[in-house]
Order: C-alpha cells, then sequence, then structure tokens
C-alpha cells in the first residue's frame, strides 16, 4: 500500500489537532493501524506474487500477470521499507533533541 500526499497532510493535521487539544488524540485511525494495514497489505501481496509465480511456471498464468504481481509485491515493499526508514530518522532526530 502506497500512501498519498493526502494521507500524508490528514495525518498531520490529526497530529497538529492533537496537539493543540492537550495530548488527546483525534478521532479516526491512527499512525499504528495505518501502519499495520500497509505491512499487511503489503504481505499479501507478496504471498499473491509467489502464487502468480508457481502458476507461471506451471503454465496455468500468463507471463504478463506474473510480472504484473510481482512488480506490484515490489512497490508495496518498497513503499513500506521507506515509511519504515522515516519512522526510524524521525526517532532518531527526537533522540538527538537537547532536553
Amino acid at each position: 500500500m502506497s500512501f498519498t500526499a493526502l494521507q500524508a497532510l490528514k495525518a498531520y493535521g490529526q497530529a497538529a489537532s492533537t496537539a493543540q487539544s492537550g495530548g488527546k488524540p483525534a478521532a479516526g485511525p491512527d499512525f499504528g493501524a495505518m501502519v499495520k494495514d500497509a505491512i499487511e497489505k503489503s504481505a499479501s501481496s507478496s504471498a499473491k506474487a509467489e502464487q502468480m509465480t508457481i502458476a507461471g511456471a506451471s503454465g496455468q498464468a500468463e507471463m504478463i500477470d506474473v510480472v504484473t504481481a510481482i512488480s506490484e509485491a515490489e512497490i508495496s515493499l518498497e513503499t513500506v521499507v521507506a515509511v519504515r526508514d522515516e519512522m526510524i530518522k524521525a526517532y532518531q532526530d527526537i533522540l538527538r533533541m537537547p532536553i
């Protein structure tokens, strides 16, 4: 699952409203649920790609379908890795902040 700019803006707006409301989270999906959903979708697309690869090797699927499934899985995994890297970078930036 890839994150759109609109989803990022909504998450930022929600974080800003949480900060203004004294730390009480606003109603709606939280960031952890969004990340968990992205990981689950990435895992399911990887499983689909594996199934399509097996079907393609046995001659039960068209090669274009196999390549498409593998490409979708690759893009999904790259998105999850990019989000993970940004989360780690943000955490490290917070750790480096002076008290």
